[in-house]
């Protein structure tokens, strides 16, 4: 076994680099500890360790996140693909669990382009028939 494994997951506009070491479960998020990244935004760090509850492996790797871009959601969604990325290298067995739970599939839905002559993508002005 190595001494870490890399993970990189992407969500919407946003991209995470994770690591996993083995420790005691620190999850750090761009240097910040994940309640101060996050702070009052619990669900985010429960969809983040939701791979490492499905594998059972909860407490056993250190976590560090280098993310950027997006919002938090695009940035929570991101970082659960990369841990699960990660823990798929580390063990075969871990990749059938991810799989099934959907945790190793990209979400690809991204933000419309906006269209010309509309405000936005789908929005329309007023429409007047006379």
């Amino acid at each position: 076994m190595k001494d870490f494994y890399w993970g990189l997951g992407r969500r919407k506009t946003s991209v995470a680099r994770v690591k996993l070491v083995l420790g005691k479960g620190v999850l750090t998020v761009n240097k910040k500890s994940s309640e101060d990244y996050f702070k009052g935004m619990a669900r985010y760090i429960e969809d983040i360790k939701s791979p490492l509850n499905v594998t059972k492996t909860l407490g056993k790797f250190d976590i560090k996140v280098n993310v950027k871009g997006g919002g938090f959601t695009g940035q929570a969604g991101a970082i659960q693909l990369g841990i699960a990325r990660a823990l798929a290298l580390i063990d075969e067995s871990n990749h059938n669990i991810l799989r099934n739970a959907g945790m190793l599939t990209r979400d690809s839905r991204m933000v419309e382009r906006k269209k010309p002559g509309k405000p936005k993508a789908r929005k329309s002005f007023q429409f007047s028939k006379r």
